[in-house]
């Protein structure tokens, strides 16, 4: 069962069910801010400690460690790979996507708080095919193995542009809290 829920939980974390991928990745041209490094954790929906453990990986690349109650509980241990990228006022990820489920690349924001809190933030489906609609964004939906997700296959340049702009600060929505944590 906490196998089952470990999946269930990264999959709101990272994917929060349908999912908007991307054609592009973030491209590993910036370095992340130094407090998002180290040991986060926040308790989850089953009251189950959840640890987010964030390394450096490579020049501009980053490692996200993922587990239940301690890292010596292997089968909850989940690996993901990333890069960041800071435009306009917003903090972005991107991760690649398993095969599975289009190969492509999600891009999720986080914010590093005041209150030493990560929050992570995924983009709204519906919002991101609205876009696509009124020909703000180009895309399409794509099946996948959670429901109808969005495949965007804008530039990065004109997603981060859309992204950014003020009237569309509704497109993220908060999927986790994170709290600094002791090694």
């Amino acid at each position: 069962m906490k196998a089952w829920r470990a999946w269930v939980m990264l999959s709101f974390l990272l994917l929060s069910g349908c999912l908007v991928t991307f054609k592009e990745p973030i491209p590993a041209n910036e370095t992340a801010p130094i407090p998002l490094l180290g040991l986060w954790s926040r308790v989850d929906e089953w009251g189950e400690l959840r640890y987010l453990d964030i390394s450096r990986s490579g020049a501009n690349l980053y490692k996200a460690d993922t587990y239940v109650d301690n890292p010596d509980n292997v089968p909850s241990v989940r690996s993901y790979s990333f890069t960041v990228a800071h435009h306009g006022r917003r903090w972005y990820l991107s991760a690649g996507v398993p095969k599975r489920m289009g190969a492509n690349f999600a891009i999720g924001g986080f914010e590093l708080t005041q209150a030493g809190e990560l929050v992570l933030f995924n983009l709204d489906v519906e919002r991101i095919r609205q876009a696509i609609a009124s020909g703000d964004l180009a895309g399409s939906d794509v099946e996948m193995p959670q429901g109808e997700g969005v495949l965007v296959s804008s530039s990065l340049d004109k997603v981060f542009a859309y992204l950014n702009d003020p009237a569309n600060s509704d497109l993220f929505v908060e999927v986790a809290r994170y709290q600094r944590s002791a090694p």
